[in-house]
């Protein structure tokens, strides 16, 4: 791809991705149709979607920001859902839409119409996550759609690589398909599980901010190449690395920790962005390829299609939920009876993303050099798919969560446990402060060690006052007014500072060091702010 149109997207989906933050619609909608809008304007540029970019290059960052922002533990609390949904349900679900597939188009090969199955599958990460995000799921079911959307690639890939293999010849059996499954899951973790602790280490003992994050941004890369190197899962290494130096990360350096948020931040917007406008501009590419399907017969394919995947994510996820809890007396003192609204949710939350289209595209060629049997019907159906889902389940999840009235997350409970949390903190830090403050190598003027002692109890009785009143007049809380004077009181020292280096009182490095001191002062007032 020429620069000029990679940097066209990438400005043109951040543009709108920002556009359609101020609007009711989830941004990966708009991006959508966006890109489906553009890619028939005369003069844009073709973007084919390359699976050889996508897979190496993009997925591997996204899947690290999405596990670096999990809990480890809350995964580990919901191992069974999570498990049987990225590798249960996806197995089922190729297996399911393919059969259909095969008895519905006359001449479709079983083995090429399971790999399409095996392609449409996998519910997107991306997709998962920022829809979650958007409309404020309920914890459990918000974990339990990201977990499964960060191991159900691995699944997908492999299943896509023993039935392509089936399909073009290679003589796979039923178990060397499982013996490839497993190596690549077991090898998989078995290769984050070597590398995390050694990346830890580097990242907790390197002491240049600049290289720590240069490490950060390797690390997805170096986790997905060594294990493909091996034949293993890159996707499965890439989640367990991830999950690790997440849970770890209280151990770095605080410098690194506020710069890598803000970088990491910075690529999954634009990385999402760019990927979610991809998805619609692929439209002429696969309509230019369909060329012998009758338009009308394709269009009933891609119907009875999508109401296979969506059929078929309920007929998996109301057994896999209710089943465990009637059949063992273990699940059943240990949870609650499963209701029905939210296993509803969690299968209807499937929408389909990039990562499909991505695996479609990889569709080979016979070694004769004849196409893959039905190759383009296959990429049309699993570019209607994935619109179809991020269409009309994106935009009805909303709505369908508020009439099902969910229970939210519990803002007071979490804020109240918050505010317990930074009073055992801040106590056990008072303690530390006298102690130090009574060795005499530490002694300090008294307003310094009053000032020290200030700072630990506005921190502290800041959660605590967003649980009680607010001004009147304002609706500020004291803490929210704290900040906005402090704020005030620092752009007016900044404007004195530019109005001094103006005037060559003082040189541009001073300047820079003088602002830098005020941003450091300024983020640590309004780290709460959110």
């Amino acid at each position: 791809m020429d620069v000029i149109p990679l940097l066209l997207l990438v400005a043109g989906s951040a543009t709108v991705a920002a556009a359609a933050r101020r609007t009711p619609v989830p941004p990966p909608l708009v991006l959508v149709a966006a890109g489906l809008v553009v890619s028939y304007v005369p003069g844009v540029p073709g973007y084919a979607l390359d699976p050889h970019v996508v897979l190496p290059l993009i997925l591997p960052p996204l899947l690290y920001t999405a596990a670096v922002d999990s809990s480890y533990l809350d995964l580990r609390a919901q191992l069974r859902p999570v498990a049987l949904l990225s590798v249960g349900y996806v197995l089922f679900a190729t297996l399911a839409v393919g059969w259909v597939l095969y008895l519905l188009v006359p001449g479709l090969p079983l083995t090429a119409a399971l790999v399409f199955g095996a392609v449409v599958a996998p519910p997107d990460a991306v997709a998962a996550t920022a829809v979650a995000r958007r409309v404020g799921l309920p914890s459990r079911i918000t974990t339990i759609l990201q977990g499964e959307s960060l191991f159900n690639d691995a699944t997908a890939i492999t299943a896509f690589r023993v039935a392509v293999a089936a399909s073009v010849g290679e003589g796979v059996s039923w178990a060397g398909g499982v013996g490839e499954f497993l190596l690549a899951a077991v090898g998989g973790v078995a290769v984050g599980l070597v590398l995390m602790a050694p990346l830890h280490w580097l990242r907790t003992h390197v002491r240049e901010t600049l290289l720590q994050n240069t490490l950060s941004l390797l690390i997805p890369f170096v986790a997905y190449g060594v294990a493909e190197q091996v034949h293993a899962s890159g996707v499965i290494a890439v989640v367990v690395v991830a999950l690790y130096l997440g849970h770890r990360a209280w151990e770095v350096d605080f410098a690194t920790r506020l710069q890598e948020s803000a970088v990491w931040g910075m690529v999954a917007f634009v990385l999402e962005s760019a990927v979610f406008a991809l998805i619609g501009l692929q439209l002429p590419v696969v309509m230019r390829g369909l060329g012998g399907h009758e338009g009308t017969a394709a269009a009933w394919y891609a119907l009875i299609v999508f109401a296979v995947v969506v059929v078929v994510r309920f007929l998996w996820v109301y057994p896999a939920v209710w089943l465990p809890w009637l059949v063992s007396a273990r699940v059943r003192a240990r949870e609650r009876r499963p209701g029905w609204k939210g296993p509803f949710v969690i299968s209807w939350a499937g929408m389909r993303g990039v990562v499909s289209l991505a695996i479609a595209f990889s569709i080979p060629v016979t070694a004769e050099g004849e196409d893959f049997p039905h190759r383009y019907l296959l990429l049309f159906l699993t570019f209607t798919t994935v619109i179809g889902t991020l269409v009309v389940q994106g935009l009805t999840l909303p709505p369908l969560i508020r009439m099902l009235r969910l229970p939210g997350r519990d803002r007071q409970a979490e804020t109240l446990a918050e505010a317990n949390a930074q009073a055992q903190a801040s106590r056990v830090a008072e303690e530390r402060l006298d102690e130090l403050l009574a060795d005499e190598r530490n002694a300090l003027p008294a307003p310094l060690a009053d000032r020290l002692r200030g700072v630990l109890e506005r921190r502290r009785n800041a959660v605590w006052e967003r649980l009680g009143q607010v001004n009147p007049v304002t609706g500020e809380s004291v803490d929210d007014t704290y900040r906005r004077l402090s704020r005030e009181m620092i752009g007016a020292e900044r404007e004195v500072f530019v109005k001094l280096r103006d005037g060559r009182y003082i040189d541009d490095e001073m300047l820079r060091t003088l602002l830098r001191r005020l941003d450091l002062e300024e983020a640590a007032a309004y780290r709460e702010a959110e």
